[in-house]
């Protein structure tokens, strides 16, 4: 957030202050809190959800990693990460392909309906899970396709709009007289895109990409819909977890999940501050 100018008045200074240290941090607290009980949970030598007397006097007989060896070593878990690492790259290469060829073409102003377009292609945003799912599995189930390929296109199709959204807020700055200068050149249109454009907008293309993986390693809903027990990954792992066993190496698994979201969060932003610097805007 930018500071204040030095002509503001007192109230825009509480106003200030109280927004940025007060609201938001209020805000930041109750967004965190779960994330940070969960965390020392996982750690849990008994198999409890809750602390026991041994951990809130940090007794180390109280602390373990027996869960996350549990993790490592149970069949089950194991089945669900290698699908969930199996199923997650292909959907986010499909993705990150068909969005980013959207995004460039919906950002050509000859183009007519680009709106409601681009309103159709992210629409998985926009409607509930529940009913993609349900949409998808019908759809599916009439043309015949399961397994592994029904999970990897609906994960594509609900990270496709993520694509789109990152590509084309990078395309805002591209500016467009270095294609026709490529062109008068006598590059092809597919040179001038490997050549050009793709190295200028490659941050919003990663970005886009990594939400894809994002939204596909931790989809559950399309499925629950789609799967079976020998394509079940780990979000759906840890959901009939809850529901049929209850295992404190769910905890294990989701501290894993928020280590690796904060690494690719981590990424964005580097992603983020390079196409700042790409564009001319110094990063803040």
């Amino acid at each position: 957030m930018s500071s204040l100018p030095a002509y503001a008045s007192t109230g825009q200074r509480i106003w200030h202050y109280t927004f940025r240290y007060g609201i938001c941090g209020l805000i930041f607290f109750y967004l965190i809190t779960p994330i940070l009980v969960i965390i020392p949970l996982s750690f849990n030598a008994q198999d409890f959800f809750t602390f026991t007397e041994k951990m809130l006097k940090l007794d180390p007989e109280g602390y373990s990693t027996k869960h996350y060896q549990d993790f490592f070593t149970n069949n089950d878990w194991q089945l669900a990460l290698r699908n969930s690492f199996r199923i997650a790259p292909m959907a986010t290469l499909l993705a990150t392909a068909f969005g980013t060829l959207a995004a460039i073409g919906l950002s050509q102003p000859h183009v007519p309906f680009r709106r409601a377009i681009m309103a159709i292609l992210i629409s998985p945003m926009i409607v509930p899970l529940i009913i993609s799912a349900a949409g998808m599995y019908f759809f599916y189930a009439r043309i015949n396709l399961q397994g592994y390929w029904s999970i990897v296109l609906a994960h594509a199709v609900l990270g496709t709009p993520f694509v789109i959204i990152t590509v084309t807020a990078t395309l805002v700055g591209f500016d467009k007289s270095l294609t026709r200068a490529a062109a008068s050149l006598g590059a092809t249109p597919v040179r001038t895109f490997f050549k050009v454009q793709m190295p200028l907008i490659i941050p919003g293309v990663v970005s886009g990409a990594l939400f894809a993986f994002i939204t596909s390693f931790d989809e559950v809903v399309a499925v629950l819909f789609l799967g079976s027990a020998k394509t079940k990954t780990l979000p759906w792992q840890m959901f009939t977890g809850l529901r049929e066993q209850i295992s404190p190496t769910i905890l294990a698994v989701a501290t894993i999940m928020i280590a690796i979201s904060i690494l690719l969060l981590t990424v964005l932003e580097l992603l983020r501050r390079r196409s700042e610097r790409l564009r001319g805007i110094t990063p803040t």
